[in-house]
This record gives structure tokens, sequence and C-alpha cells, in this order.
């Protein structure tokens, strides 16, 4: 896998989970795919990663404060690159999940 070419830009590392695990804090699920977002980062060489999450959110809204956040910086021009754990994590609406692609393309955002 190529290394990020956008030294300095933003890794964004999105999870996100739609019901509680019932635990005080984090959920066990969002800190599973913590881990794994972060172990393949690491051993693909992509930098400068940081956490945008929705924890307790339903992937059928695209109003989330994690997301929201996420689309901001993209749109800021400090984001080289999106991973997910799975494409269900950032959405259930196959039309809005097409429109947040375009997004990314738009602001040349490699999405993994």
């Amino acid at each position: 896998m190529k290394k990020q070419p956008d030294k300095g830009k933003i890794t964004a590392l999105y999870e996100r989970l739609s019901h509680d695990d019932e635990r005080a804090g984090e959920s066990v699920s969002i800190e599973n795919q913590k881990r794994i977002l972060e172990d393949y980062a690491q051993k693909n060489g992509f930098t400068n990663i940081r956490h945008f999450t929705d924890d307790g959110v339903r992937g059928t809204t695209f109003k989330r404060p994690g997301l929201d956040a996420m689309l901001e910086e993209i749109r800021a021009g400090n984001v080289a690159t999106v991973i997910i754990k799975d494409q269900s994590r950032i959405g259930r609406d196959v039309v809005e999940v097409g429109l947040l692609k375009r997004t990314f393309d738009e602001y040349h955002v490699r999405f993994i």
C-alpha cells in the first residue's frame, strides 16, 4: 500500500455504533473499531491520525457530531485520508453514502 502523500494532513479514522452497550464511557465496539483502525493506519504508513466518533447514533441519520466534525475538517482542506472499518459505519443509506463519497472526491480525500 502506498504511504500517505500529504504529510501534515489528517488521517481521519471514523467509528460509529448505533446502540449503547450499557457501559459507562465508550462502548466496547468503539474501542475495538479504534484499535483496528489504528493498527491498519500504523501498518500502512498513515500518520497524523485523528478519531472522529459517533457512539450511540444510528447509521440512518447523517447529522452526527463526529461525522459533522470530520466533514468540517475535510472542507477546510485538512484531511488526506478517511479510513473506516466497513461501509456501514459511515452510514446505512446508499444515496447519502454516495453523496459523502462525492464530497471526499471533491476535496481529493482518499477513502478506505
